[in-house]
């Protein structure tokens, strides 16, 4: 399945440069169709950003991720079952003024909705606002009306009290990687109907578990580790992928990286910029939440600091902790931008220790990681996918081409892949 860098053959039919989600799905169909594929990534491990490592006792992914069971595409490449997916309780804990309130959603709870009616965040109307808005995202109509940023949408639906400003903002610039609500409304209105649909939750083996499985079904040494491609273009007689440890003919290449990347390997149209994330692991002697607010991920309703969310991992994710230790549980803590500075983490610490009411400064930091390239922006008005094909056999996959989520990654792989399969068979130099 996977070779080092002295493996890397002097030729392909087709190279995919990359092996992130993306590449790995593209890989796959590529390899379903009959042809050779050989995907060519700078990293050690497969996964791009979707990946996972063992700190100590404790496994942390790089980045606050999630799989969303609902969405398509996560259902027709991956198998679930293997996966064995540790799911979020649907619904949401605020803290505010030191009292941390939680609400879930009625349907997958029935239960809760007495206590979802009294929510003491935001009054009636502005909740009545704000269910008729989650229960319209996504349809026909919010498709077929005139996009704009997802923070005018909420003015529009007359959201515009404390439930705005100290539930739903925080939990969408988490999702979005931004606070000033300036992504497609659109596109947020389709995450929202994801979010309906299904309960995210945490692979057993970490989010690394999903490349691990696409690189799995892909035949023995078709993806080269450890070797950097710094162009792709034309050759004399063919395509070649120029890497650090030499060049590489091929039919036709796809480039399956981050936008930014991707710019610097091949002549590409203007390719939309991305959002940083940064997210930090703490060890705990104990769980900071009671039993009834393991599995939810918990806000700060007072905006006290730079963290967007947090949650207990470990309630939720068990088999993130890998071996017994007396620290038997893992928080997790995501801020927008790159900075995981020692400023930075000191108000984290802080403000984790007024989300849990707790004393944190004995807590011990496992890891933490900045993400530059996290999200690509999706801003309004958002069109849909946009196109795979550079022409003359370059392709290019990733996030960028479809949206900003795990569902847009998988599924740019495969448009990449059906576009070149496409062309190959008429006759064209997959141009």
């Amino acid at each position: 399945m996977i070779s080092s860098a002295a493996a890397l053959p002097s030729s392909a039919e087709v190279v995919v440069v990359g092996a992130g989600v993306a590449g790995l799905a593209c890989a796959r169909h590529l390899d379903a169709a009959g042809l050779g594929v050989v995907v060519v990534e700078a990293a050690r491990t497969v996964g791009g950003r979707v990946r996972s490592e063992v700190v100590g006792n404790f496994r942390v992914d790089r980045g606050f991720q999630l799989l969303n069971p609902a969405y398509p595409e996560v259902r027709r490449v991956l198998d679930l079952e293997a996966l064995r997916l540790q799911t979020f309780d649907a619904g949401v804990a605020v803290a505010r003024d030191g009292v941390v309130s939680t609400v879930r959603d009625p349907r997958r709870h029935p239960l809760s909705l007495v206590k979802a009616l009294r929510f003491p965040i935001g009054d009636t109307a502005e909740k009545v606002a704000a269910v008729r808005w989650a229960l319209g995202a996504g349809s026909a109509r919010s498709l077929r009306a005139e996009d704009g940023p997802w923070g005018e949408a909420l003015d529009d639906a007359e959201i515009d009290g404390e439930l705005r400003e100290q539930v739903i903002e925080p939990f969408l610039a988490g999702v979005l990687g931004e606070a000033d609500g300036s992504t497609s409304r659109r596109f947020v209105d389709l995450l929202l109907k994801s979010f309906l649909r299904g309960t995210p939750g945490l692979p057993a083996r970490g989010m690394q578990a999903v490349p691990d499985q696409l690189a799995k079904g892909l035949p023995r040494g078709s993806i080269v580790t450890g070797v950097e491609v710094r162009h792709a273009g034309h050759g004399p007689r063919s395509l070649v992928v120029e890497t650090t440890e030499g060049g590489l003919t091929a039919d036709a290449i796809v480039v399956a990286t981050d936008a930014a990347a991707a710019a610097h390997i091949v002549h590409a149209p203007e390719l939309p910029p991305a959002r940083g994330l940064s997210t930090f692991w703490y060890a705990t002697l104990n769980s900071p939440v009671p039993h009834e607010r393991a599995k939810l991920l918990h806000l700060d309703g007072d905006r006290s600091g730079p963290v967007v969310n947090t949650a207990v991992v470990s309630e939720v994710a068990p088999s993130y902790v890998v071996t017994d230790s007396e620290r038997r549980s893992l928080v997790s803590a995501q801020t927008l931008g790159a900075d995981t500075s020692a400023a930075t983490e000191a108000a984290v610490r802080a403000q984790l220790g007024r989300i849990y009411s707790e004393d944190t400064s004995a807590w011990s930091l496992v890891a933490a990681h900045e993400i530059p390239e996290a999200l690509p922006v999706v801003p309004a008005p958002f069109t849909g996918p946009k196109p795979v094909s550079l022409g003359e056999g370059i392709y290019l996959a990733g996030d960028h081409r479809e949206n900003a989520s795990l569902q847009g990654a998988l599924v740019s792989g495969r448009r990449a892949a059906d576009a070149l399969v496409a062309d190959l068979r008429q006759g064209r130099r997959a141009g």
